[in-house]
């Protein structure tokens, strides 16, 4: 626990002087007690002490004013709340290569199996879109809640020559922020499709404003997941869609399907091996303050969503807790009054 005013830290010292104030008071009345003719008396009068319940109000109320002093401080605690993502875009490869049977049955099904399986363990609320990826990316369902519309989309998925990872970030990027133009073509780094040119002066659209970069990983209303089993060999450089990724504050989960040493595999008379590029990977992840998941088998695979659905729903934040610790206060005080009252008739 760390506090934002920890100079304030130091009232804390007024409790031990409380404590001796009580046990001064307690002896004095002591000493008042004793100047009765007998005490014999005096108890016969009061009836059976209080006995520990005399204690009990003043330690309460003790207990309150650490807690008031506490949050005084402004203490900060790292607590465990709703995660704030609200839109997840779900990018996956659907290259020749994930026809695959190291991961059984093989990668395609293993990776269907598994979005499946997160989908329905994510909370309802929770958007998700799907992006399709091989020698091109497009978006096969957009931002929906229906689970139903996005099992259908998966359950279509075609195998594809090539893998175009860049491109698949930057479609999902068009799908997160449609009002910013991102295109291919803009991440290709042609000419500004955002300016008019050689237009006529009641065709010139209001500019746009300019594009202003964020901190990486700032961006908590939306993710990205991405899943492939090998390396760029076409489309937007993998680089270049982390950057454009990072710079609008968005993280790309990557998750490598495979093994590291890669598979011949054949198809319709060719045949190639697919390797799995962890290093890029791990930089895309690296570069949108994101993480990478290593899933060599189904079974990893489906605990790698497992895992990525707990990261995208709960997240820790460093939280102030002033206000916890006054209402604590405040409860504290209200049942030492009450005790007070129950057993001694009196309010402290």
């Amino acid at each position: 626990m760390t506090f934002i005013w920890p100079s304030f830290l130091w009232l804390l010292l007024v409790l031990p002087l409380l404590v001796l104030l009580y046990f001064w008071l307690m002896a004095r009345r002591r000493r008042v007690a004793l100047n009765f003719a007998s005490l014999s008396i005096v108890r016969e009068a009061m009836g059976r002490g209080p006995g520990w319940r005399r204690h009990v109000p003043p330690l309460l109320l003790l207990l309150a004013i650490a807690a008031l002093l506490l949050a005084a401080a402004r203490p900060m605690a790292s607590i465990t709340l709703p995660a704030a993502q609200q839109t997840i875009i779900l990018a996956m490869d659907v290259s020749g290569s994930m026809r695959a049977t190291d991961v059984e049955p093989n990668r395609l099904v293993a990776s269907q199996n598994a979005a499946k399986a997160f989908l329905a363990e994510l909370p309802r609320h929770v958007r998700v879109g799907i992006v399709a990826f091989a020698g091109t990316a497009q978006v096969v369902q957009p931002i929906t809640l229906s689970r139903e519309d996005l099992v259908r989309a998966i359950d279509k998925f075609q195998l594809q020559r090539a893998t175009a990872i860049g491109s698949a970030i930057v479609v999902a990027l068009a799908e997160l922020f449609p009002g910013q133009d991102i295109s291919l073509a803009s991440a290709g780094g042609g000419r500004d499709p955002f300016r008019a040119q050689g237009r006529s002066l009641d065709q010139v659209e209001k500019e746009k404003p300019a594009f202003v970069p964020v901190a990486p990983g700032s961006y908590t209303s939306a993710a990205i997941i991405l899943l492939t089993d090998g390396q760029r060999t076409t489309g937007v450089e993998t680089e270049d869609a982390a950057k454009m990724a990072a710079e609008r504050g968005v993280r790309v989960y990557t998750v490598g399907v495979g093994t590291v040493d890669g598979e011949v595999i054949g198809f319709e008379g060719w045949s190639m091996r697919v390797r799995l590029d962890e290093d890029t990977l791990k930089d895309v992840a690296r570069t949108t303050q994101a993480e990478y998941f290593f899933a060599g088998t189904a079974e990893n695979l489906k605990k790698v969503y497992e895992t990525l659905s707990t990261r995208l729903t709960v997240e820790k934040k460093e939280t102030e807790v002033s206000g916890l610790l006054a209402l604590v206060a405040a409860f504290l005080v209200l049942l030492a009054s009450g005790l007070s009252l129950v057993w001694f008739h009196r309010v402290l």
